[in-house]
């Protein structure tokens, strides 16, 4: 089945338009808080897909207190006995960058140059930043004014999603069996899945919240998180000798021994690391955030054994300086439960190939509620959503990328009816 140019047309007119709306609302999510949904304005946007699924006659609307949106979408006419289909996509983009009163900005029939943003005149998108931008000359580009991101991740896999469901509607040729979507909070601050309905979901789901035209990610990193608390002295600096013991200026110290080679600057592919992303604090008291990132559990293993023994030099080094570790599991590599069921990654695959795109199977150097949902007993890979350089003013999407992951996910549907 190849999808004719009439659906194709609509697609990439219904994705755009979609995603303009959608990235102008702001859902920026809080890693400090503790309430469901972490912020309250990734409710606004919750809310209006509701209204727009309603609109489009779906069954079992519910947009939930913890701020989850569920809906099913009956099978085609004698589709009914084909196994069901979840289509995630999460609602909030990363607090990395600011992400409030996004300005899209459609660059036109982009053509290889130097693309400014009218808001920062400093900043400039190239393919030195992206050398990716070379594929896709000719295509309209996607991005923000440049003082905020632009929230295709994942505001694409939404709007994508969404003009799937009106292709459905609109184009009785499409066939599928039982679909079902779901949108959700906070997958950016890792709990995504925290108060998920697992009930409302099928046995195969898939994500839409990679990256580049093509991308099928079936791996993920092996996710830890280290917190620290340095808990010093503080004494009046004119008489500190041999009393301060300096909690700031000494974690600073410490996190300088993390091996610079195994930052996130230096790391690329399937090499992992050590990222320092929250330091504050007094000379009292300071604490500090850092993730472990690998696709082997047993190295991240290795850099906690290095933090340990960091931790224990520090102490006897600075006596009477205490610093709490706490490590934590976030999430893990999804591989080992996807390899069983080949079926849902071979549709996957099939469906890219049939819109014309080279299938691009990578590791994600993160994670994806799909992550979570294989792990909790649902295989979920995850498919490109399209956006490029994501948590960065500098974030861009091409618009031939919506319509592409619309496509895929129709044709994914069509897919599972063939078995």
């Amino acid at each position: 089945m190849t999808i004719r140019k009439e659906i194709q047309e609509f697609l990439l007119e219904e994705t755009v338009k979609r995603f303009l709306v959608y990235v102008k609302i702001h859902t920026t999510s809080s890693e400090e808080s503790t309430t469901y949904p972490s912020t309250s304005c990734q409710l606004d946007l919750g809310s209006k897909l509701k209204e727009e699924l309603l609109e489009l006659g779906l069954d079992n609307v519910v947009h939930d207190e913890f701020g989850y949106v569920y809906a099913d979408l009956s099978a085609s006419e004698n589709r009914e006995n084909v196994q069901p289909i979840a289509f995630i996509a999460h609602l909030d983009t990363s607090p990395a960058a600011e992400g409030k009163d996004v300005k899209p900005i459609i660059h036109e029939n982009y053509q290889g140059q130097e693309i400014k943003y009218p808001e920062d005149p400093t900043l400039s998108l190239s393919v030195k930043d992206s050398p990716e931008l070379e594929s896709f000359i000719g295509m309209d580009i996607i991005t923000s004014s440049g003082d905020t991101l632009l929230g295709a991740d994942d505001k694409a896999g939404i709007a994508e999603i969404m003009a799937a469901l009106r292709a459905w509607k609109k184009f009785p040729e499409l066939k599928h069996g039982k679909i079902i979507v779901c949108f959700t909070p906070d997958e950016e601050v890792g709990k995504g899945t925290a108060k998920i309905n697992l009930d409302r979901l099928p046995k195969f789901c898939y994500t839409l919240d990679g990256g580049e035209m093509g991308e099928l990610e079936t791996e993920c990193f092996d996710a830890w998180k280290a917190e620290f608390e340095f808990k010093g002295l503080s004494v009046h600096p004119g008489y500190a000798k041999n009393k301060m013991i300096n909690a700031i200026d000494t974690a600073s110290r410490f996190f300088s021994e993390v091996p610079e080679y195994e930052t996130p600057e230096h790391t690329e592919k399937r090499e992992g690391f050590y990222h320092l992303y929250n330091l504050s604090g007094s000379a009292e008291v300071a604490k500090a955030a850092m993730i472990l990132r690998d696709f082997e559990e047993k190295e991240n293993k290795r850099r906690m054994v290095f933090l340990e023994s960091l931790k224990e030099t520090y102490e006897k080094r600075y006596i009477g300086l205490k610093i709490d570790l706490k490590l934590s599991h976030s999430y893990e590599n999804m591989s080992v439960y996807l390899e069983p069921f080949p079926d849902v990654i071979k549709h996957a695959e099939k469906a890219i190939e049939e819109v014309g795109l080279e299938v691009k199977r990578i590791g994600i150097r993160g994670g994806t509620d799909g992550a979570r949902l294989s792990a909790k007993g649902i295989p979920t890979p995850n498919i490109f959503a399209g956006g490029m350089l994501f948590h960065s003013r500098k974030e861009y999407i091409p618009a031939k990328a919506l319509q592409k992951a619309a496509e895929v996910v129709l044709i994914i549907a069509k897919n599972w009816i063939s078995n």
